[in-house]
């Protein structure tokens, strides 16, 4: 790899420490192409990515950004899934690391905020960007017929009061 390509690579993985919403470091040492390629379906499925990269090109792409100490992650096979909703990288890596006791999640970043093996585990445990905005619609339609209910209501009332006066009245007359 010249010091062209070298570039680009840091370049590409500046923006991924950038712009992803989480980003998990893990260890694959040990895992089959079939595995790798697995994880990748998996991810790409999610709306995330997997790169492998060398360390040292990664740690260069850290520096300045608000990710920059999982650096200390980066030694030995590691891998970076990453992904743009906060929540489905670490989805991921923990279903793939269930059925896998060669890969190893090392920690992550969701944002600036630093996770450990425990956070990556904590975040895949949140419900989704897609899963919130059903949770979300499913509430506001929910306001919106009770409302509507409760709008509609008092005037059904309204109208079985004046009709009983009615009957009353006409009864009286």
């Amino acid at each position: 790899m010249d010091r062209a390509q070298k570039e680009k690579v840091v370049e590409e993985l500046g923006q991924i420490f950038e712009s992803s919403g989480v980003v998990v470091v893990a260890h694959y040492e040990g895992l089959t192409v079939a595995e790798m390629q697995r994880l990748r379906h998996m991810a790409r499925e999610a709306g995330g990515s997997v790169r492998v990269a060398k360390n040292r090109l990664a740690k260069i792409a850290l520096r300045g950004k608000p990710c920059e100490s999982i650096e200390r992650h980066l030694g030995g096979m590691t891998v970076l899934t990453y992904s743009e909703d906060p929540v489905a990288a670490a989805k991921v890596v923990e279903d793939f690391a269930k059925v896998n006791d060669k890969f190893k999640i090392l920690g992550g970043a969701m944002g600036g905020n630093i996770l450990d093996r425990s956070g990556v585990e904590a975040v895949s445990k949140m419900p989704s960007r897609e899963e919130l905005i059903s949770s979300i619609a499913g509430c506001l339609g929910a306001s919106a017929s009770g409302i509507a209910a409760a709008i509609g209501a008092p005037a059904s009332n309204i109208a079985g009061v004046l009709s009983t006066i009615e009957e009353n009245h006409g009864a009286a007359a």
